[in-house]
């Protein structure tokens, strides 16, 4: 019942590496380089630490990417320009093979680059140093920049901050435009075939499911997921419909968590699975598929719904658009029990050790901090992430958008090879959100350009709702407890709340389909028999241990 980290998406990626761009930037300090004047794209000066009397004192840091990316031309706009304006010569290693080996190797031969991509691995070998000082000496803007979540950012075991988090921190509005969450999802030919209806409940989800499929029986009514650690579509449903967050195997109420795979709210969810079965509208083989198989029937256009997180089946979709078949793509929606308050959508979180970090074997550790510095302001911001303007985008009556040439410009891959600078700009630290000219970070969550770049078949979708976004069919999410999420929080191999943990994950596993493929008179002796075993674990050391973290983040996250 955890939630899983969202998978990033990479263009299409060949290892390689030793990547030499020429960056620069310096300073005659004694401290090492602060970032003169013109290290803002615009000549504007980039932060109060920078003077107009440093000097360029060019230097070459190097740097490992841990994941594959295609090379950059070596003419590439953006790597010229920071090359041009701050003067840094970056010498980028990207991932060849199997990232843990690759991890071992280094950690055994402590060959580390200046700039690393984060890790627990490296972290917990002491491959990184510590910067927060560093932050607070030589980076206003990063400092500004974390300000809010510093010390959720921190390594939770150390207390230090080891890696700077590339997502996660937002400014100005909270802007979302895709939706990569959970949700109860249907087909976008369904809904137009049945007059576009937005589903409220359980039932009036499955209604339309079984309406459908009375009229096109080779179609798979309702799918799920029961396979490793990708069975959250099964477990995790109740939580949701109960009107709570995505906490993972618990629902947090008042400050305080407790499992939910016991109680009424799950019940009355696979009681309902029970009698959709009954009824032939579950795909029988979704309770003993694996991931790949489940892809390949959402990828084949016959599923009609599932409950899923977006990313999670994001590639059987993508094999959907490639084939042109944008209608058998999907919609989400929150579907509550009734006198529920809708929670599904919220605010991501601080993806903590995630990000760029500074080894201990990086010899200008002041340098690198405010390079990475310089390069937390609105004008770099805006290029690394919008582009040129005039090339890569417009600007009309104060706000950003692209042209239908600039936006083909921008999905193909030879292009972007050349002019952008995604390999870097992955994780780094960014601005997320809104510009203080009311803008979007980035084209994708500017809600007019995002419309104006899908398809006429996903245009047509959203106008029949009066949205311009996927995100609008969710409720505006508030801002996160400090707490949250519980699903992030260390249960510890081998401790009591491990194997309880674990235990109630093998319940669940076994008899969930038990319950759900019984005959209907049959499931209230398979869900009383799930119950009892799971009262035999000791569910008290989970909850404890969830209780007692949740309390210790009350206390030490708080910025103030």
């Amino acid at each position: 019942m955890v939630k899983q980290i969202k998978r990033p998406v990479l263009a299409t990626m060949v290892p390689i590496l030793a990547l030499g761009l020429t960056l620069s930037a310096c300073s005659d300090s004694k401290d090492g380089a602060a970032v003169n004047s013109s290290a803002s794209p615009s000549g504007s000066q980039t932060s109060p630490a920078a003077t107009k009397t440093d000097a360029i004192k060019p230097v070459t840091l190097s740097m490992f990417i841990g994941s594959p990316y295609q090379q950059p031309t070596p003419d590439n706009k953006i790597y010229k320009m920071i090359k041009d304006k701050t003067g840094v010569s970056l010498k980028m290693e990207f991932l060849v093979g199997d990232l843990q080996q690759k991890l071992g190797v280094m950690i055994a031969g402590g060959d580390y680059s200046d700039i690393m991509t984060g890790d627990d691995k490296l972290i917990a070998a002491g491959a990184f140093i510590p910067l927060e000082d560093l932050i607070d000496k030589y980076a206003p803007n990063l400092k500004k920049h974390y300000a809010s979540v510093l010390n959720q950012a921190k390594d939770p075991a150390s207390g230090h901050l080891y890696v700077l988090p590339a997502y996660g921190v937002f400014s100005g509005q909270f802007n979302e435009t895709g939706y990569e969450g959970p949700g109860f999802y249907l087909q976008k030919d369904v809904l137009k075939e049945m007059g576009y209806p937005t589903p409220k409940t359980l039932d009036d989800y499955f209604d339309i499911i079984a309406k459908y499929k009375a009229k096109h029986p080779d179609m798979i009514g309702f799918e799920t997921l029961n396979f490793d650690w990708r069975n959250f579509p099964l477990l995790n449903p109740p939580e949701h419909l109960a009107g709570h967050p995505n906490d993972g195997g618990v629902i947090v109420e008042n400050g305080k968590a407790q499992i939910f795979a016991d109680k009424d709210i799950a019940k009355t969810y696979y009681k309902k699975l029970n009698e959709i079965n009954a009824q032939g509208l579950m795909d029988r083989e979704a309770l003993v598929q694996n991931y790949d198989q489940y892809l390949a029937k959402i990828a084949s256009g016959r599923v009609i719904g599932m409950f899923d997180q977006h990313w999670n089946f994001g590639d059987g979709e993508n094999s959907l658009k490639s084939q042109g078949k944008f209608g058998s793509t999907y919609v989400g929606f929150p579907l509550v029990y009734p006198g529920a308050k809708e929670y599904y959508r919220d605010r991501p979180v601080v993806n903590i050790n995630r990000g760029y970090g500074i080894s201990t074997k990086a010899k200008d550790p002041v340098q690198i901090i405010k390079f990475l510095d310089a390069l937390m302001t609105e004008d770099w911001q805006k290029i690394l992430q919008w582009g040129t303007q005039g090339e890569d985008y417009e600007v009309k009556d104060g706000k950003f958008y692209r042209t239908p040439e600039q936006r083909s410009k921008a999905d193909d891959n030879t292009w972007k090879l050349a002019n952008k600078a995604e390999a870097f700009l992955g994780n780094l630290p960014k601005m997320q959100g809104t510009y203080s000219d009311g803008n979007a970070t980035d084209p994708g969550t500017q809600p007019q350009e995002f419309f104006d770049s899908l398809k006429p078949q996903d245009q047509e979708v959203l106008k029949a709702y009066n949205h311009k976004t996927w995100a609008e069919f969710f409720k505006m999410p508030a801002d996160n407890p400090i707490y949250y999420p519980a699903w992030s929080i260390d249960l510890i191999d081998g401790s009591p709340a491990k194997v309880a943990q674990t235990k109630l994950n093998d319940l669940s596993v076994k008899y969930l389909p038990k319950a759900i493929l019984a005959k209907p008179d049959d499931f209230e002796g398979v869900w009383k028999e799930y119950v009892d075993q799971i009262s035999k674990t000791n569910i008290k050391a989970y909850e404890d241990r969830i209780n007692d973290q949740l309390n210790w983040r009350i206390q030490n996250w708080s910025s103030k």
